[in-house]
């Protein structure tokens, strides 16, 4: 029998102080404290890593080659673990193929309901398809031109693996001599062989017959011939036109449109029986955009409004052609390239056709050269380039003006015409994905079947309804299940995996979350808590890493990790009931849980200065065609539930807008008519939670650019003057100053084949990144290698003297990362804190006044005492005149905020339109605004 706890002795990971603790199994357990104390730490690299690598382990040699060797955590010991699941916010899948529906698996049983129960009809005139008989089938054919010629092909191996060494003698001993294999037509010879490991197409040519009068009966009997071989289908190719597909099962009499007995693979998007052959599957394809050739339409052709080469110089080519196109239709080569006549910018889009121009320009191989030709165009000419060139730096450069459009054959439905004839309760399964899980939940329960559809899809639809409703208990009800899985939020992703979770019904598992509650609005928090709830009535333990105050309510144990962040953090501060973290004097989260600590609604709201950023017309997504006026030189807070438009409102359309007016960025907004305002400011700055650098060589010092001035004033000691070194000698990313043993990285990494790759410190610098010249050069008695070892916090008070690097690391101290290191690197760093080192960057930066900063749930990852900390900061720069716009569900930040627009009232398609403006109060005062109710709670205590 498993132990009732799960007990811990001598964690020492990461920042753990050797802390020995025990946890209650089959309970609900919510670890928190401050951002960096070591929760993620215990939850994560100890506990999880132990329990998965106990479950490898257990495995045998041959499965573990594939997995992989474990390494074990740094803990003494551990009693009482189950296998392990965690449950983080890494996306699901980047792969286009991934959606909603096949993700949770949803998608799987659709297609078996559709293979079941479908109804086909004829794609091209849309009536329910029947079986044919011989005498239709004659009919049909003798109804082709006289003297066309057909081949009668019998399908009898359609896309199996295998050599069908068997079928092939078979069909030779039924006296057949030509065959078309895999599309190509050959001899029925002893020589033929398959690749066992391919799939195959095998159709003998039955008959070859020319359409004349008095073959009725030649016909009839080459058909029935054909019909007994490949089990009631067969194939007429019309030489040089068509195919024509018959069948004894399904097939329209009149447009000879025909398919085979329904099969799941028929309605898969990644199989060939079901793609679309167009996209093959993928429902899009990349395409040359105008609006990214031409993103700008008020600056002129002499400006750069051509974006490829708006860098050119003067003497070029294609400058010289669009002048020449410009010459021709008489326009000013200074106008907004908007007000050119539609002919014009045809040419430079498309080409002038059969039109020659005349111009010289510089070659540069042969001088000054006169040329006269049509111009092919920019489209064209991009066109052709990516088709023919191997290179991948070509080709990269040629997306950067592709966007990506829904294929023109299947409309991005992903399937085949024929496959999206078939439908059940009058959608085809494309119809269905594209609903959402609130209205797919309803179509189903309302969905009219005969009995005997009814005896057949019993099953299928009870496992289709309880996967919904698990979307739905995880606040997911506004996703649809055609959703790119890669387009999903990190929580999104989280709750779906799980939603999956929950319906695989397991018990005694010890599942380990990170912060599920991100992303989700406080209405549906409570439905989360539901679905969590239910995993331990199961009879699974639950550990969450949670910062949320309601997730702490429901725990049935809360561990307070801290009492500081980094090396002040690691200590077990207090355990046990909420009660009890209350009454605990050392515990931060027990000081705002109680009151003690919280907080404050500002006394005074700032005052609207009437300058604003206004959206016309937003309509991109679930958007309604809405205006939406952002007023500057405060602090706004864009609300609403999961779903409701809030990124799509402030990523896709503001920012990508004005980036494009301000910054002539190559990213596409979303739909909308106009902006107007933009004259009030002059920068726009997103600080979003992506990685600061994509390399280890990223890290908060390099990114701040604190790392440059340290640089200078190595390079300013007398040492490095005494030795010639310069700036330079004191990066680790160039030679000269570096270890070139480990190029500068400091590590090593040691390939292990089926074992994990192992990194282990340099031998020669001894993981320093320095050779020995550089680390003789000190400051104050520290090498370059010690400072990029400090914290932010030893960093500030050794730097205290020189005012222009203190200012910088101070920013980092203000934004709560006084525990990480000046030299961490940028891979080590979580979401939240990468957004903090940006923020950091920006507060070091001497303010114009005229900036707006948009941020992206900033609160992710931050303890209430970072968010005190963040909502301080970010009122600073509003204080300096600038503009801060947060898209935010925690009513901390909301209730400081001096003015809300809620979006809503609900998620998906319900969503989508304003349902409150105007400051915190004003919002509390209308019903209909779920953001109000909580928050009229909240100002209220």
């Amino acid at each position: 029998m498993l132990k009732d706890k799960i007990i811990i002795r001598g964690a020492k990971e990461n920042n753990l102080k050797n802390i020995n603790i025990e946890l209650p199994r089959n309970k609900f357990i919510v670890l928190t404290g401050l951002s960096g104390s070591g929760k993620s730490s215990l939850a994560f690299d100890t506990i999880y890593a132990e329990g998965q690598r106990r479950y490898v382990e257990s495995l045998s040699a041959y499965a573990r080659q594939f997995l992989g060797q474990m390494e074990k955590p740094d803990v003494e010991y551990i009693e009482g673990l189950s296998p392990a699941i965690s449950i983080d916010q890494k996306t699901t899948s980047k792969n286009p193929r991934s959606t909603v529906g096949t993700v949770t698996e949803i998608y799987d049983y659709l297609r078996l309901l559709y293979a079941r129960i479908g109804t086909p009809h004829c794609y091209k005139c849309g009536k329910e398809i029947a079986s044919q008989s011989i005498d239709q089938m004659v009919d049909q054919i003798m109804s082709l031109e006289e003297r066309t010629k057909l081949q009668l092909l019998a399908p009898i191996i359609r896309g199996r693996k295998g050599e069908h060494q068997k079928v092939l003698e078979s069909i030779r001993k039924e006296g057949f001599v030509r065959v078309r294999i895999d599309g190509e037509m050959m001899e029925l010879s002893d020589d033929i062989k398959l690749e066992k490991t391919k799939k195959h197409t095998i159709e003998v040519i039955v008959d070859r017959i020319v359409v004349k009068e008095g073959i009725e009966k030649r016909l009839t009997d080459s058909l029935e011939t054909a019909l007994k071989l490949s089990d009631g289908l067969v194939i007429v190719d019309v030489l040089e036109k068509e195919e024509l597909l018959f069948s004894q099962k399904l097939s329209c009499p009149d447009c000879g449109v025909g398919i085979e007995e329904l099969a799941p693979r028929m309605f898969s998007f990644n199989s060939p029986f079901g793609m679309c052959p167009t996209c093959n599957g993928l429902g899009s394809h990349m395409k040359i955009d105008p609006e990214l050739i031409i993103p700008n339409k008020n600056i002129s052709i002499n400006q750069g409004a051509i974006a490829p080469y708006a860098n050119s110089s003067d003497d070029t080519y294609y400058i010289k052609m669009f002048r020449a196109i410009a010459e021709y239709y008489k326009f000013d080569l200074d106008a907004p390239i908007g007000e050119a006549p539609k002919e014009l910018i045809d040419d430079i889009l498309y080409g002038t056709g059969e039109r020659e121009l005349e111009f010289e320009f510089d070659s540069r191989f042969g001088g000054w050269k006169t040329f006269k030709a049509a111009f092919e165009g920019v489209i064209p000419n991009f066109e052709r380039r990516y088709s023919e060139t191997n290179s991948d730096y070509m080709k990269d450069k040629i997306e950067e003006y592709m966007s990506i459009i829904p294929c023109p054959d299947c409309n991005g439905n992903r399937l085949r015409p024929e496959i999206l004839a078939v439908t059940v309760g009058g959608l085809n399964i494309s119809e269905f994905t594209d609903m959402s899980v609130r209205q797919a939940i309803d179509f189903v329960n309302e969905l009219k079947l005969t009995e005997m559809q009814e005896k057949i899809a019993n099953q299928i639809l009870k496992e289709i309804k309880e996967r919904l409703n698990f979307l739905v208990d995880v606040g997911l009800d506004y996703l649809t299940l055609s959703r790119n899985a890669g387009t999903l939020s990190g929580g999104e992703a989280q709750r779906i995996r799980l939603a999956t979770q929950i319906g695989s019904s397991l018990v005694g598992v010890l599942y380990v979350l990170d912060e599920p509650s991100i992303g989700l609005h406080q209405r549906d928090n409570d439905k989360l808590l539901k679905a969590l709830r239910n995993l331990t009535d199961l009879g699974n333990t639950l550990i969450v890493v949670e910062h949320d105050e309601d997730t702490m309510y429901c725990a049935d144990h809360i561990v307070d990790i801290g009492p500081g962040a980094g090396v002040h953090g690691g200590y077990i501060i207090a355990e046990g009931t909420i009660d009890d973290i209350k009454k605990c004097e050392e515990s931060i989260t027990g000081q705002y849980l109680s009151g003690k600590k919280k907080i404050e609604v500002p006394k005074e709201r700032r005052k609207l200065n009437g300058k604003w950023i206004e959206i016309k017309g937003a309509s991109e997504n679930n958007l309604k065609n809405i205006d939406v006026k952002i007023p500057l030189g405060v602090f706004t807070s864009i609300t609403g539930v999961s779903g409701s438009g809030k990124s799509t409102l402030v990523n896709e359309i503001l920012y990508k807008s004005l980036a494009q007016e301000l910054y002539r960025s190559k990213d596409k907004p979303g739909k909308h008519k106009k902006i107007l305002g933009i004259e009030h400011i002059d920068k726009i700055i997103e600080i979003d939670q992506s990685p600061i650098g994509r390399t280890p060589r990223s890290n908060p010092a390099t990114y701040t650019g604190v790392f440059d001035q340290i640089r200078d004033l190595f390079a300013m000691t007398p040492e490095a003057k005494a030795r010639g070194y310069s700036k330079g000698r004191f990066s680790f990313n160039v030679k000269g100053g570096r270890c070139e043993a480990c190029k500068g990285d400091g590590i090593l990494k040691i390939e292990m084949h089926f074992l994990p790759d192992v990194y282990v410190p340099c031998e020669v610098c001894k993981g320093k990144r320095y050779n020995r010249e550089t680390l003789q050069v000190k400051y104050k008695g520290k090498t370059i290698s010690d400072i990029l070892d400090m914290t932010v916090e030893e960093a500030l008070e050794f730097f205290d003297s020189i005012p222009s690097i203190k200012r910088k690391i101070e920013t980092m101290y203000e934004v709560g990362l006084g525990y990480i290191k000046l030299g961490q690197p940028s891979t080590q760093l979580s979401g939240g804190e990468a957004q903090r080192v940006k923020l950091a960057t920006e507060l070091s930066k001497r303010s114009t006044g005229k900036t707006l900063y948009i941020l992206d749930e900033p609160t992710t990852g931050l303890h209430i005492a970072d968010i005190h900390k963040l909502i301080k900061v970010l009122n600073k720069l509003v204080d300096a005149g600038n503009a801060v716009l947060v898209i935010e569900h925690n009513l901390d930040v909301i209730k400081t905020s001096d003015y809300i627009i809620d979006l809503g009232p609900e998620g998906g398609d319900k969503g989508g339109t304003i349902v409150a403006q105007g400051t915190p109060e004003e919002i509390c005062s209308v019903e209909e605004s779920y953001t109000g109710q909580f928050l009229k709670k909240m100002l209220e205590k």
